[in-house]
C-alpha cells in the first residue's frame, strides 16, 4: 500500500508525517525506516524508528533511488512500514516520474508487504491521478 501525504512546501507535511511514524510505532509488529535528506529529525523520530539520510549514498535517479529502496527491502525482512519524507527531492522524481515512482512502489508493496507513506511537496489538483487516489491528507 502507498500512501499520500500532499501539500505545498511549508504546511506542515513533515510533523504529519512523524506523527504518524512516532504513533505507529506503539501498534508495529515489524520494523519501521524514516529516509529523509537530512538527520535533522534524528530527535523527533521514536529510537525503534531507523533513520536513513539518502544523501549519504549515491543516489542520483529515480530509478536508483527505486533500486535503492529495494535493497532496503531485501536486507530486512521484519520491514513493514517506510516513510518518506521529502519524497520529490530523495527520490530525484523530475517531470512526469512520478507515476512511474507509485506504480514501482505499489509493486514492490504488494511483493513484500510493505506500506509506504510518502510526503510529496505539492498541492493535490497537481498531482496525477494515479496518486490522487493514494492520498491521504492533502495540506
Amino acid at each position: 500500500m502507498v500512501e499520500i501525504i500532499a501539500g505545498e512546501k511549508g504546511k506542515g507535511k513533515t510533523k504529519y508525517l512523524l506523527d504518524k511514524v512516532n504513533d505507529s510505532v506503539k501498534s508495529a509488529s515489524g520494523n519501521i525506516v524514516y529516509l529523509d535528506k537530512s538527520q535533522k529529525h534524528m530527535y523527533e523520530l521514536n529510537n525503534k524508528v531507523r533513520l536513513i539520510n539518502v544523501t549519504d549514498f549515491p543516489v542520483s535517479n529515480c530509478d536508483e533511488f527505486l533500486g535503492f529502496i529495494c535493497g532496503i527491502v531485501s536486507q530486512d525482512h521484519d520491514l513493514q512500514e517506510m516513510y518518506l519524507d521529502s519524497f520529490l527531492t530523495i527520490a530525484n522524481i523530475e517531470d512526469g516520474q512520478l507515476n512511474h515512482a507509485i506504480e514501482k512502489l505499489d509493486i514492490i508493496s504488494e511483493k513484500y508487504n510493505v506500506k509506504f507513506v510518502l510526503s510529496v511537496s505539492r498541492n493535490e489538483a497537481d498531482l496525477p491521478e494515479c496518486a490522487k487516489a493514494k492520498i491521504i491528507v492533502s495540506l
